[in-house]
């Protein structure tokens, strides 16, 4: 059985969120949710499970290292320099083709 791809994106402020969002739209993925706070974050990762999570750089590297705890599996796209993410997208304009550059979820399906 196949699912569309869940994305999850997170921003300091709800202005930048809702700018991530509009940048990471997409018609081959689902968008899930949206984070303005790490504790937002990692109640919706918990909930939502999403296939990828989108981390704007100025919710900080914290961020990063609290969704790798909670699920080791998600793979995250920094929007700007963070460590420990799968890949980085320079700027908003590039967030969709990273995603696309992931590789795809494998194994068997999440419930």
């Amino acid at each position: 059985m196949c699912r569309a791809l869940k994305v999850l994106c997170a921003a300091v402020t709800g202005d930048r969120l809702a700018e991530l969002k509009r940048a990471a739209v997409s018609a081959h993925w689902e968008l899930v949710g949206g984070a303005t706070s790490l504790s937002e974050l990692l109640l919706q990762v918990m909930d939502e499970r999403p296939d990828v999570v989108v981390i704007h750089r100025a919710l900080g590297q914290e961020a990063v290292a609290a969704v790798r705890r909670v699920d080791q599996s998600v793979r995250i796209v920094g929007v700007g320099e963070l460590l420990g993410v799968d890949e980085t997208a320079q700027s908003m304009e590039h967030i969709r083709e990273t995603i696309l550059g992931l590789p795809r979820p494998g194994g068997p399906v999440r419930g």
